[in-house]
């Protein structure tokens, strides 16, 4: 199966290295600088798992994609989504699967616009990584997870496929029935973590010992009655587990959105926190939700950001 890898970052490059390492049939779709970079010095993981450096690594840019490949792998923000579609187009054809890893649900409604619902999948990526200033990669924990389903029946058997492509690649590769519910768990995560590290500028244990945990515990019951009420009823076990880690006594755990944030860039705000917003019921009271305070808050310093750059401050 031919495998295209739509960047070479943080995610794509760690998941599309390890595929590359188990000699799966690779090619990173790349800008010219990093593809400079990757035949100056390779693609370099280091990981709790094992390091790996893979020399020259395939790579191609968009401008020379001419044939469809089997599959491609998607991990960009949502905010670079219009531009990865653009670059990537020419390597969809008839039977390509697109396997998106974003957060969030708004980028399956865009996929499905541009290349059809019978390509795209759905997808789930659990992983913590970083890519430094001279493009190594660096796993920060022991998580190195991705899920993949179909979201309709026809796509069953090239799932399978892919499913055999992904088997002891390095990684833990999770082939769903339920996809879309464990996208819709991720979201109800991500959307409460994003919301409350934003809003205070902190880790999960600085808001525990700041004496936040309710908080927490309202946003996140805010987000799962937001699932529910679009038919999507997320597990109790799942719950559990993101209690836990949302309440964590000295977790230094804070939302890349944070991240994004503080450097000025721009963020997944409204694909993560505006568009879940967008799903409330109208029964749910504006004044009361944290939700919306937080996707307020950022969206106001985003545009304190846009206004000082476009005077010059």
């Amino acid at each position: 199966m031919r495998i295209l890898v739509v960047g070479a970052g943080a995610v794509g490059g760690y998941f599309g290295g390890r595929l590359l390492h188990a000699a799966r049939d690779i090619t990173f779709l790349v800008r010219p600088a990093r593809r400079d970079l990757l035949t100056r010095q390779g693609l370099v993981i280091k990981s709790p798992h094992g390091n790996i450096a893979c020399q020259a690594p395939p790579t191609v840019l968009a401008s020379e994609l001419s044939n469809p490949f089997d599959a491609v792998l998607l991990s960009c923000k949502a905010y670079d989504l219009d531009s990865a579609m653009d670059s990537f187009a020419p390597a969809v054809g008839d039977k390509t699967l697109i396997v998106p890893l974003l957060n969030g649900m708004q980028h399956l409604d865009r996929l499905d616009a541009r290349f059809g619902k019978e390509h795209v999948l759905g997808g789930v990526c659990l992983i913590s990584a970083k890519l430094d200033e001279v493009g190594t990669i660096h796993h920060l924990n022991d998580v190195h997870q991705i899920s993949f389903g179909p979201r309709q029946l026809d796509q069953k058997e090239r799932v399978d496929e892919l499913a055999k492509a992904t088997v002891g690649a390095g990684f833990d590769a999770v082939p769903s029935d339920s996809i879309i519910l464990e996208m819709w768990e991720k979201w109800v995560f991500l959307a409460t973590l994003a919301g409350m590290t934003c809003l205070t500028r902190s880790s999960v244990g600085d808001i525990v010992s700041a004496g936040g945990v309710d908080l927490t515990e309202s946003l996140l019951e805010e987000c799962r009655a937001i699932a529910k009420n679009s038919g999507w009823t997320v597990r109790p076990e799942f719950m559990a587990r993101a209690h836990a880690v949302l309440t964590a006594n000295g977790s230094p755990m804070m939302a890349s959105m944070l991240g994004d944030l503080e450097r000025g860039g721009p963020t997944e705000a409204e694909h993560i926190l505006g568009d879940l917003l967008r799903r409330r019921g109208s029964e749910e009271k504006p004044d009361r939700s944290l939700l919306r305070l937080a996707h307020v808050a950022i969206s106001a310093y985003a545009h304190r950001l846009a206004r000082q750059s476009g005077n010059g401050k």
